[in-house]
């Protein structure tokens, strides 16, 4: 057995993933399926497009069907609006940031799952994060990345309501 660290996940975060399976599973698979057979019933397999794409697309579908299904049923949702504790950065905290130039951004520490800094979720295990968790308002943090250290200070953090 892996001592693996949970696989923390907000309640929208799950929602997306639960969102996506019901659509792969509930539309696009029998759509796919659908197109398979009837392309299935023309005959000749081996130079058929829509049999040869369709079989592949059926594999990514249930590919992804399957890490879908794996991820929630390890998902351990936390409701960051629950959060006790709202002046140190926990999990689901809306994090406000400056660094040393007083560039200013705001990050929100979210499940691996649903990480994507381009919309400012991060993962709670990303170095930036592991850095901030525990500190309160006017905490400065140092955060080795691979460029090199960088500073920052924490200016505000919310929870959502």
């Amino acid at each position: 057995m892996t001592d693996r660290p949970p696989r923390f996940i907000t309640p929208q975060g799950f929602a997306r993933l639960r969102a996506e399976y019901d659509e792969l599973f509930g539309v696009e698979r029998p759509k796919i399926v659908e197109t398979v057979s009837w392309a299935a019933s023309l005959g000749d397999r081996s130079e058929n497009a829509d049999y040869l794409y369709g079989k592949k697309r059926l594999r990514e579908i249930d590919r992804r069907l399957s890490y879908l299904a794996k991820v929630m049923k390890a998902a351990k949702v936390v409701d960051p609006s629950r959060q006790e504790q709202r002046d140190t950065v926990r999990f689901g905290a809306i994090v406000e940031l400056a660094d040393e130039d007083d560039e200013r951004r705001v990050v929100t520490l979210v499940g691996e799952d649903e990480a994507d800094a381009s919309e400012g979720r991060i993962s709670w295990a990303a170095p930036i994060a592991r850095a901030l968790i525990g500190a309160r308002v006017g905490d400065e943090r140092v955060v080795r990345l691979p460029a090199g250290e960088k500073s920052y200070e924490v200016i505000r953090i919310n929870y959502p309501d």
